[in-house]
């Protein structure tokens, strides 16, 4: 059997670990990055029309002054996000199964104009449309120390890709005359065209959903 290789920060590469698990596949844990707090002012709620996270990491690091924004409405980009609202006492959170700007679309359709995004220090291209949009960067993405493990991945391997940064970091630590020997599954369009071309194989799910990229490993390694 093929092994899938999680390439996610903690705590989402173990609960993606036990999911891969529980369908009998083998996974390896690969964390590429690691999330850190970052100090931010929390503008006065009453400012903005709704509230938008993109990560799930926003919400479990952002810190006391999440509570502020708990009666705006609540959009989330894919349901571990939501599910990290929700945890912070966020009720009602309207989930988006696309990216930021299918997401930013619904904000506008359902009648909101100023939007506050709580995110990491580097984000994915949201086309805002008619919203006016205001980012604060709750945390940042740090490397992690360890060397030499784009050596040490196995040939015939599934990776798994959750964002365009890693897909950039992965391309950067796997030449062309390498990639041939993996498969690819990385969770939206864009990260995918981050990690460059020339894998045996890749793909991403129809909808950045974790349990889509993993229904898709089970059918590589079958």
């Amino acid at each position: 059997m093929r092994p899938v290789v999680i390439l996610r920060p903690e705590p989402g590469a173990g609960k993606t670990a036990a999911r891969a698990a529980e369908r009998g596949l083998e996974a390896r844990v690969f964390p590429l990055f690691a999330p850190r707090a970052l100090e931010w002012h929390a503008p006065a709620p009453e400012r903005f029309d709704a509230l938008l996270l993109t990560s799930a990491n926003a919400a479990r690091l952002a810190g006391e002054g999440l509570a502020r924004y708990r009666k705006l409405p609540a959009y989330a980009v894919g349901r571990a996000t939501a599910k990290a609202l929700e945890e912070a006492g966020f009720a009602d959170v309207v989930v988006g199964d696309g990216d930021g700007t299918a997401v930013a679309r619904r904000i506008a359709a359902d009648g909101h104009g100023h939007v506050l995004h709580l995110a990491g220090r580097t984000v994915a291209p949201i086309d805002a449309g008619a919203l006016r949009i205001d980012r604060i960067a709750v945390y940042e993405m740090l490397r992690t120390g360890e060397e030499g493990w784009a050596e040490r991945l196995e040939a015939g391997s599934v990776l798994l890709v959750h964002s365009p940064r890693a897909g950039e970091l992965l391309a950067r630590h796997v030449g062309p005359e390498r990639r041939s020997s993996f498969h690819l599954i990385a969770i939206s369009p864009a990260a995918l065209a981050a990690c460059g071309a020339g894998w045996a194989s890749a793909q991403a799910p129809d909808k950045p959903d974790d349990e889509r990229m993993l229904a898709l490993a089970v059918r590589l390694c079958e």
